[in-house]
């Protein structure tokens, strides 16, 4: 069943395993993982200038947003360094947006700083919404057979676009979400009809799965995690926003946009996160070097991946090619590693 308590984890599911990672790790690739997404904090903006707002603190151009669709984001400090990675979705009248739970603390000390709430209300609505959710390639026929929506609506869907539905006098809203590769999806739940709706889409066939398999396939897809991968040292870029497509160029005014600016028309950052592949499982923190000795990285995510072997996801210096065969160091251990472009799978 659905774990009673908010996760504590930094951004994904507290429970590790509900069963073996070779089999949660298969529903997530080739069947349907049913995910506790409800460490994530949820916020509800709304106002006549809560778009303005949103655009004036983040790198996506919320005002171009329409009900229905969403963004991918970054809110930065006026040095452009990453406070938190931002899912805006727009909504009839408001905008609900949520960030991984390590970076909620800064993301609320931001949003008070500068909301006016005169010109746009803010709430915290992580207490009345959770976050159920469903991945892998059978995802849409779990959903559309428990919800009874039309496989080919929910294929139809865009990353991060969304609805709203009901469900047995509940209102859910459900967005297609890339986080982990491959088809996904998030229902945003009522607290009160969380339990039901987990067990509706057991009942469907989604096999429940823990933050262990999880965390293998947000490696696997390349997606950095605030606090591990990224954090308040790490610019846009070298988190790779761009591709990730979390930044626009042609929108006015935010906070961090002149560095975030100057950095796009230099080129490139001097570093930025790559992936790792090696033949032993490679401690965060290990520190890269070439073969002239020169450091040139660090590993911040790693996992064992069943399909991939040892992976990870590392800070890589600009210069360094896909292919390079780095050194990899660490207090009492040595090995190699080869550089892989980011995704390692779609």
């Amino acid at each position: 069943m659905i774990p009673e308590a908010v996760p504590t984890a930094p951004g994904f599911e507290q429970v590790e395993l509900f069963s073996t990672p070779a089999s949660e790790y298969d529903a997530l690739r080739n069947g349907a993982a049913l995910v506790d997404r409800s460490a994530r904090q949820r916020m509800i903006v709304a106002g006549a200038k809560a778009g303005d707002t949103l655009t004036g603190l983040l790198t996506s151009d919320v005002l171009a947003l329409t009900p229905g669709t969403g963004q991918y984001a970054a809110a930065l400090t006026s040095k452009g360094k990453i406070i938190a990675d931002v899912r805006v979705f727009a909504r009839e009248g408001d905008f609900l947006v949520d960030v991984a739970e390590a970076a909620a603390p800064g993301f609320a000390t931001m949003i008070r700083k500068f909301v006016n709430p005169r010109l746009a209300r803010y709430a915290d609505a992580s207490t009345i919404l959770r976050t159920v959710g469903v991945f892998g390639p059978n995802s849409a026929g779990t959903i559309g057979l428990t919800l009874g929506i039309a496989v080919q609506t929910l294929r139809a869907l865009s990353d991060y676009a969304h609805f709203a539905m009901d469900w047995g006098g509940n209102t859910l809203r459900v967005a297609r979400t890339p986080d982990f590769g491959g088809d996904g999806f998030d229902i945003f739940v009522p607290v009160e009809a969380a339990t039901a709706l987990w067990s509706a889409l057991e009942i469907a066939g989604a096999t429940p799965v823990g933050r262990a398999a999880v965390n293998i396939a947000r490696i696997e897809a390349g997606r950095p995690l605030w606090g591990i991968d990224m954090d308040e040292n790490t610019l846009a870029q070298e988190a790779n926003f761009d591709e990730l497509h979390g930044i626009s160029y042609t929108k006015g005014c935010y906070t961090g946009q002149e560095i975030v600016a100057r950095v796009h028309f230099r080129g490139h950052v001097n570093r930025h996160l790559r992936g790792l592949r090696s033949t032993a499982l490679l401690p965060g923190g290990a520190q890269l070097f070439s073969d002239d000795g020169k450091p040139v990285g660090e590993v911040r995510s790693a996992t064992t991946s069943p399909s991939l072997g040892a992976i990870a996801i590392a800070m890589v210096r600009h210069e360094v090619a896909a292919a390079s065969r780095l050194t990899v160091r660490w207090d009492g251990g040595e090995t190699h590693a080869v550089v892989h472009e980011l995704p390692f799978a779609p």
